[in-house]
């Protein structure tokens, strides 16, 4: 009696879809960060009396005398002081990373259509099958989409680091007369398209988190802003080599995408019986008329191309039994045709991704690292400026972004191999981010 008394303050706790629709709930604030608002660019007040120029030229040329690397080190070692560092980053959660298995069994937790029971017919069974594939792949792709955006988004806020460190030289060397307001110009115009890609990307990770924030039924926004604190940084490392899958062999491919839908082997018990009803001399009769019907010429038998094909043979078409073993033989043969066609396209989209995410991992990203070594190398004995620098710096970060991308597509196409392989349908992927694309930068003057 005691442990009943205790549950009961438990039991009668009001239902979280009752207090979800309840619009006198209030809403917690999730605390979503917001990048800085830009400022328009201004042009600068130079100096001018020629005393006042000459002071400001001599005052920067000591200040940048002072550090052994240039303006790269003034900048550091103005970041490190108090009042002018950058705002603290939210502290990383230390709970256990959320990962693809805890975010499906959230989800679960108020779908109860989704939860086979005993005494389901086959094809009860089937259905439930059906959505559940759907959906744990839903699950999948929301849950990958959402790391990769806030990858994306830490690589596009570096970037605009970066791009804001050069304007803020730049506007050094105009004052101090090393520069003229074209190279500022272009300057700021990097650092306005590096704004609008941080912005782009801080919208992405805000969609990519609601749609995660729907999936798991998270109503509450400070919950689900503390599920998402607990998102690994980066997406699972790529595996050596892929695979259909324990036990299937490349040439089974199709083989297992029909033994893995739920009502194909239905079918063909159905197709079996129906045609076995139906002598093979009607079946013979019907194909003949119907390749008859399809070869008439369209000149004189169908003079509008979308007009259908007419059979007029009526004892074939009142003969119900061939009909019923017709429509069988048609949706399974149509039913076969497509599980295989999707088996062969997902499994050569899925190689072709896994290729593509290898090129950009161990091709294309130690290539930017050896350039941005040597381009560091090449700073530190002054044969390039500070602002080649910076461009190099964002080229690796937008390398690094592509890369990670093509690491999600990869993902992606092997979720949906996976859903093929257990029933679901095969989506063809839509068009997927340029590998390496970066914005050219042309060289500046130290």
């Amino acid at each position: 009696m005691a442990a009943l008394l205790c549950a009961a303050p438990a039991l009668a706790q009001p239902s979280a879809a009752l207090r979800a629709a309840d619009p006198a709930t209030p809403t917690t604030d999730s605390a979503v960060p917001v990048l800085p608002a830009a400022v328009p660019a201004q042009p600068l007040e130079l100096p001018t009396d020629i005393e006042r120029a000459r002071a400001i030229w001599q005052q920067a040329n000591q200040r940048v005398a002072e550090f052994p690397r240039g303006h790269i080190d003034i900048l550091r070692w103005e970041s490190q002081n108090p009042g002018t560092a950058p705002p603290a980053q939210a502290p990383e959660s230390t709970a256990p990373a959320l990962n693809v298995a805890e975010a499906l069994r959230i989800s679960l937790r108020h779908r109860p259509a989704l939860l086979a029971h005993a005494g389901m017919s086959a094809p009860e069974r089937a259905e439930v099958q059906r959505a559940y594939v759907d959906h744990v792949q839903a699950v999948h792709n929301a849950w990958v989409e959402a790391v990769t955006a806030r990858h994306s988004l830490r690589l596009m806020t570096d970037a605009l680091s970066a791009a804001n460190s050069g304007v803020a030289l730049g506007q050094r060397m105009v004052l101090a007369g090393n520069w003229s307001q074209a190279k500022l110009l272009l300057e700021q115009v990097q650092e306005a398209a590096a704004h609008q890609a941080a912005a782009r990307a801080q919208r992405a990770k805000t969609s990519a988190d609601e749609q995660l924030a729907r999936l798991l039924g998270q109503w509450d926004g400070a919950a689900m802003a503390a599920l998402l604190q607990r998102l690994p940084p980066t997406l699972p490392a790529l595996p050596e080599q892929v695979t259909p899958g324990p036990g299937i062999s490349p040439a089974e491919v199709e083989g297992a995408a029909l033994r893995g839908h739920p009502t194909l082997a239905w079918q063909l018990t159905t197709a079996r019986r129906e045609l076995a009803a139906v002598p093979p001399q009607r079946l013979a009769a019907w194909y003949a008329a119907v390749d008859q019907a399809i070869q008439t010429d369209p000149a004189t038998g169908r003079e509008a191309p979308w007009t259908p094909v007419q059979i007029d043979n009526l004892p074939l078409l009142r003969d119900h039994a061939l009909e019923r073993a017709v429509r069988a033989e048609s949706a399974l043969l149509q039913a076969a045709a497509e599980r295989r066609s999707m088996a062969r396209e997902a499994w050569a989209q899925l190689q072709a991704q896994h290729a593509s995410a290898r090129h950009a991992q161990d091709v294309v990203n130690p290539l930017q690292t050896t350039l941005a070594q040597e381009t560091l190398l090449r700073y530190n004995g002054m044969f390039q400026s500070t602002w080649d620098l910076l461009a190099q710096a964002r080229e690796r970060l937008a390398s690094l972004d592509a890369a990670h991308q093509a690491r999600r597509d990869f993902w992606l196409a092997h979720i949906a191999w996976q859903a093929l392989l257990a029933g679901g349908d095969y989506q063809s992927p839509g068009t997927s981010s340029a590998l390496g694309a970066s914005a050219s930068t042309t060289p500046k003057g130290h």
